[in-house]
């Protein structure tokens, strides 16, 4: 895709009105811009196609049907199209600029909403395409980027790129796929004929997302994917979430059913359900006043104004609880919502078995008003109703008891089966957080789990390898796949050399620079000659090596002069350092040492590490050897020579012998005589048997 108009149109002027400030994203077809529309000094988003597509005929016209599409629509909840236009080769669109963030980005923070709170989302977003599919337009590109969440909460659906006309519709031209293969309902995928039906698959789709924190299906190419949406079932919800009402599993199923007929017929009959789900009511009709949510901190209420309008989404604010978010009051399925009732309270909205149909209307499997029974008379002041009759009398010999016990034995029945479906299946998922992987893979699979290891992160506080998290977490159904986020480890950088003439502060601010943690002090270390005191001399750790980004990098300074270990060293070497780095000797000679003579014994201060220093003029004191003792060296002038080679040697010297013809077969003498040093070497002269060979 050329960038062309990303590098050419920011600072530029589209038709003298339109002055490009900044590039706000790119897509498939266009890139988007902010810019400011000085005729009537207001901010516009504008929609610049990108260049190559502007050459294809078909494209340059379905983008220009975008804008006849969207400018028929005027609904709080869509993305408004201002003006359509083209400047030489730069064909753009016109449309209401919209702050805030997308619904993906919401789902990166948050992975997965509670059902309550993604039936909050999909109210406004099936407000806007239900106002679409009544104009006769569908979308065909349905999913969490073209939904945007402004700062106020308000949800608009936008990139009406796709849309057309209802009745122009028809085949989705023959081998091209338009639209994005995570959301696209099968009869895109197949060319088979695209409507209204088709928006509702790609919302139920985004409804899973929501709900389960994942895509219903993933495959190594987009047509993997696209495939999977024809040839397999969406998942239900409820076996990859837990705490999912089986109505609001039925309607993911419902809306993700591969055969169009079985899903609802449009984003408005997709609508009703999903407010009878979340007890809402289906049209601002339905009330004698405005509905409003039930307030919830830093978020402003939705109110139903028309018949597919919606307001602001209620989970804009910040998400400060640990458990699922269910707002102040949030209203429970079936727990009203419905026509108010003649007594002036609100009539139960049956769901489940009393679920809307996908025509529109709805069925009660046996719930509404009293049929004919009418209230029960006030008793009297006996205890007795109008008739007379004991009033305990009355219950315990009628059939009234046998259909409280019977309705008792049922709703226990149904709490049960509720509590089984909702709860009591699901099985709680080990924490296994900072866990080895090896580890927590075996703790899940003891509690009944599969495992598969999914993305890493850098985290400074788990070391690498270890789990960061799990999902799903909390509880979910035995055999579900739990997927771990493994840690990379804390973020390593390489410690850069700092230059000797640097001062310390510009040491510090270095390191800082690099990314590195700087350890408050510094670190007093000797060099080995010419000592410049507080100057810089080094880092700990050293200079090129890899270290992590939290670890504290100290800066070491000079403290004077590095002291060696000058044992087993000769005197005279030491001598000749002491004069050249200005260090004073005091030398004392030990006799009593088996190590030659000038061998330094030990010193005073020591060094066995390299953090001993010295100041000028500091004085070491040093013991050196003065020899081993020395023994007198046996007589052996006439003896054998064998017999003096062994009294040499018994008496502690290394002999060799050295052969004289003039003495036979005689120790002549031995060289030195008198004393030496034990372990010394001696030299033993010795006649020959035959002098001549």
């Amino acid at each position: 895709m050329e960038s062309a108009p990303a590098d050419v149109l920011t600072g530029r002027v589209l038709d003298g009105r339109y002055h490009v400030r900044s590039r706000i994203a790119a897509g498939g077809m266009a890139t988007v811009y902010l810019a400011t529309d000085s005729r009537l000094d207001r901010e516009v988003a504008l929609k610049v196609m990108h260049a190559e597509l502007a050459r294809d005929a078909d494209f340059v016209g379905r983008f220009i049907g975008e804008a006849k599409s969207v400018a028929k629509l005027s609904h709080p909840n869509i993305v408004g199209v201002y003006d359509q236009g083209a400047d030489g080769q730069f064909l753009y669109l016109v449309m209401e600029y919209v702050p805030g963030r997308t619904l993906r980005a919401l789902l990166r923070e948050r992975r997965w909403l509670p059902w309550q709170e993604a039936l909050s989302v999909m109210d406004p977003v099936l407000a806007g395409l239900a106002a679409a599919h009544q104009a006769g337009i569908v979308h065909r590109d349905v999913k969490p980027e073209n939904v945007l969440i402004t700062d106020d909460g308000r949800v608009k659906v936008v990139d009406f790129g796709l849309a057309r006309a209802s009745a122009a519709v028809g085949n989705t031209r023959a081998g091209l796929i338009i639209g994005s293969v995570a959301y696209m309902a099968p009869e895109q995928v197949t060319g088979a004929l695209t409507d209204a039906r088709t928006d509702v698959y790609s919302a139920g789709i985004m409804l899973f997302e929501m709900l389960t924190g994942r895509q219903p299906f993933s495959g190594e190419t987009p047509l993997a994917v696209a495939y999977a949406h024809v040839n397999t079932d969406v998942p239900a919800v409820a076996a990859l979430a837990g705490g999912i009402p089986p109505s609001v599993n039925q309607l993911v199923r419902a809306a993700t059913s591969r055969n169009p007929q079985l899903r609802p017929g449009d984003a408005g009959v997709f609508l009703r359900a999903a407010r009878a789900l979340g007890g809402m009511p289906e049209t601002a009709e339905s009330s004698t006043e405005a509905w409003q949510l039930p307030a919830v901190t830093g978020t402003v209420p939705y109110a139903a104004a028309s018949p597919y309008e919606a307001g602001p989404y209620p989970g804009a604010g910040p998400y400060t609880g640990a458990g699922p978010y269910t707002g102040a009051g949030a209203a429970e399925p079936g727990a009203g919502g419905g026509a108010a009732s003649p007594d002036g309270g609100s009539h139960t909205m049956v769901v489940g078995a009393g679920y809307p149909d996908f025509n529109g209307t709805q069925y009660d499997a046996g719930g509404g008003y009293d049929g004919g029974y009418g209230y029960p008379g006030r008793p009297g002041a006996d205890g007795r109703h109008g008739d007379g009759e004991p009033f305990l009398q009355r219950w315990l010999f009628s059939r009234r008891l046998a259909y409280v016990l019977v309705a008792l034995v049922l709703l226990l029945a149904l709490a049960g089966g509720g509590w089984w479906l909702t709860s009591g299946r699901y099985t709680t998922v080990p924490a296994v957080d900072k866990m080895t992987a090896a580890a927590a893979k075996q703790a899940l699979r003891q509690a009944g789990f599969q495992v598969r290891t999914g993305s890493s992160e850098i985290d400074d506080g788990v070391p690498k390898g270890d789990v960061i998290a799990v999902s799903p977490s909390g509880r979910a159904l035995p055999g579900t796949t739990i997927t771990l986020t493994l840690s990379q480890g804390p973020k390593m950088i390489t410690v850069p050399q700092i230059p000797a003439t640097d001062s310390v502060a510009q040491a510090q601010a270095a390191l800082k620079a690099a990314g590195l943690t700087v350890a408050a002090g510094t670190k007093p270390v000797g060099v080995s000659s010419d000592p410049v005191i507080g100057a810089v001399a080094g880092t700990d750790p050293p200079a090129g090596k890899s270290w992590p980004d939290d670890e504290p990098v100290t800066v070491e300074v000079v403290a004077g002069l590095l002291l060696p270990n000058w044992v087993n060293q000769q005197i005279a070497a030491v001598q000749s350092w002491a004069a050249q780095n200005g260090v004073t000797l005091d030398v004392t000679e030990t006799g009593s040492s088996t190590e030659p003579a000038g061998t330094v014994l030990s010193q005073s201060p020591q060094s066995p590490q390299a953090d001993t220093t010295l100041t000028a003029g500091q004085a070491v004191d040093v013991s050196v050897s003065s020899g081993p003792p020395e023994v007198t060296i046996p007589s052996v002038s006439g003896e054998s020579c064998k017999q003096a080679q062994r009294q040499l040697q018994q008496a502690g010297f290394n002999v060799s012998v050295q052969q004289d013809f003039f003495y036979k077969n005689q120790a002549a003498g031995t060289s030195p005589s008198g004393q030496a040093a034990t372990g010394s070497a001696v030299t033993l002269t010795c006649g020959s048997d035959n002098p001549f060979g």
